[in-house]
């Protein structure tokens, strides 16, 4: 893996984004932000699931107004995503939000965007803008000049990045997206050189669950694997928590970071003599819950599960209608298959329990 880019840090409430802090992940809410109720309750999900910081739309003044009555009910960073209406941005600043999601460049004359600045100053530190461009919403004289590049997204955020440095503020983190994956990671290597600051990364539109995930995990993987970008959103057309799973698993596969255990599982094939797709999925949604970092294996059968097992925390090896349960790479003993989960995780607990730290041989600590 390449060295990490040196980009500078900005704080957004209590974390800090960019420099040598951990890659962040983030998400958006699918409510009508004035719902407070609703707003909350998912940020919460979301939170409860592993995002450290979540973004809410705000097109109405009634959205913006909303934002205070949420920031006290939740315990992560509270982002306002504000197009056009700089009122709006004024709004969530005296509401108290932790970060601003806003294009200079669009939001009206130069005064406008100098008010939001001031205000943005004003708040203890100053609040960071994020300056997000789109390949779907270029200008229209980038587009003449270029086309959908990676060169016109790029040139683009310079331009609302030279608006906010003419009035002496730094706060900034950009995103580059575009839907089309190599589009998007040629857009970020280029911006990786013209500036340094922070990154946000993400394939815009990416689709559904599955489509989606393999899309952002080439895009936004290659990059964190080539040592750029300082928080992450998976664009999904899915629940939001599933966003927040994705990025998870996409920062461990790279080696960013570890949340919890990690589940191994066979593939699956004629040898199995278990169900082994009901065993993984089970074992994978009740290790979720975890926090403690371990290697948990779901194998098969006897040809590799025993090679496989010896490699893992705790781990179960499929027979005809009955398990095998391992402990620190050793046998412990033989179940029934429909009590092989229940008796996994019995186990988990009592070493928990007993404060028998697991050997995660294949883990680092939690970052």
């Amino acid at each position: 893996m390449t060295e990490r880019r040196k980009s500078r840090q900005v704080k957004i409430g209590p974390l800090t984004l960019g420099g040598d802090a951990p890659v962040r992940i983030q998400s958006m809410t699918t409510t009508h932000t004035r719902d407070v109720d609703a707003t909350v309750k998912q940020i919460n999900e979301l939170a409860e699931v592993g995002c450290e910081m979540v973004r809410v739309a705000c097109p109405t003044e009634e959205d913006a107004r909303a934002l205070g009555k949420i920031k006290k009910r939740i315990s992560v960073p509270l982002i306002a995503d504000i197009h056009f209406n700089y009122k709006y941005a004024l709004i969530a600043l005296d509401e108290g939000v932790d970060k601003l999601r806003l294009n200079p460049g669009n939001i009206g004359s130069r005064d406008r965007v100098e008010e939001v600045v001031k205000k943005a100053k004003a708040r203890g530190g100053s609040v960071p803008i994020r300056i997000g461009v789109n390949g779907g919403s270029l200008e229209k004289d980038l587009m003449e000049k270029y086309g959908p590049t990676p060169q016109a997204i790029v040139e683009s955020a310079l331009r609302h990045i030279r608006i906010l440095e003419e009035l002496d503020f730094s706060d900034i983190i950009v995103s580059l997206k575009a839907s089309d994956v190599s589009t998007m990671i040629e857009s970020y290597r280029l911006a990786a050189k013209a500036f340094d600051y922070p990154l946000h990364l993400g394939v815009t539109e990416a689709g559904t669950l599955l489509r989606g995930s393999v899309y952002n995990a080439i895009g936004v993987g290659s990059l964190l694997y080539d040592g750029i970008g300082d928080t992450v959103r998976i664009s999904l057309t899915a629940e939001s928590v599933e966003e927040v799973k994705v990025a998870k698993f996409i920062l461990e596969a790279v080696g960013l970071r570890k949340f919890g255990p990690r589940v191994i599982a066979c593939p699956s094939c004629g040898r199995a003599e278990v169900d082994v797709f009901k065993l993984a999925g089970e074992v994978e949604t009740r290790a979720m819950k975890l926090k403690d970092p371990m290697t948990i294996s779901v194998l098969g059968c006897v040809v590799n599960g025993p090679g496989e097992a010896h490699e893992s925390d705790f781990g179960i090896t499929g027979g005809k209608d009955k398990g095998m349960i391992y402990r620190d790479g050793k046998q412990e003993r033989v179940v029934s298959e429909e009590k092989l989960v229940d008796e996994l995780f019995k186990d988990i607990k009592k070493a928990k329990k007993n404060n028998q730290t697991p050997d995660t041989r294949n883990q680092s600590p939690v970052t």
